[in-house]
């Protein structure tokens, strides 16, 4: 069975949809953080939301392009 090859198009569009998500999960905590200061009358979640989230986007970023390196292709010799 012969193997099927992505476009280069497709490929960005799979990595920009990747990256996009990424960056709202890095984002919209903070928002909530900031609105539930708002609602609390605190001052403390807005900047917990950004720094406890950032640091967890940036590491699901950094494992979803360092697993797209170690693929392996697959190997010709099985059917």
């Amino acid at each position: 069975m012969a193997t099927r090859q992505s476009s280069p198009v497709g490929d960005a569009f799979a990595w920009a949809g990747r990256i996009m998500a990424v960056g709202l999960i890095m984002v919209l905590p903070g928002v909530g953080g900031s609105w539930l200061d708002d609602r609390l009358d605190t001052t403390w979640c807005e900047p917990a939301g950004f720094v406890i989230v950032f640091t967890a986007g940036l590491t699901s970023l950094i494992r979803m392009t360092s697993f797209r390196g170690r693929q392996t292709p697959p190997d010709s010799s099985t059917p």
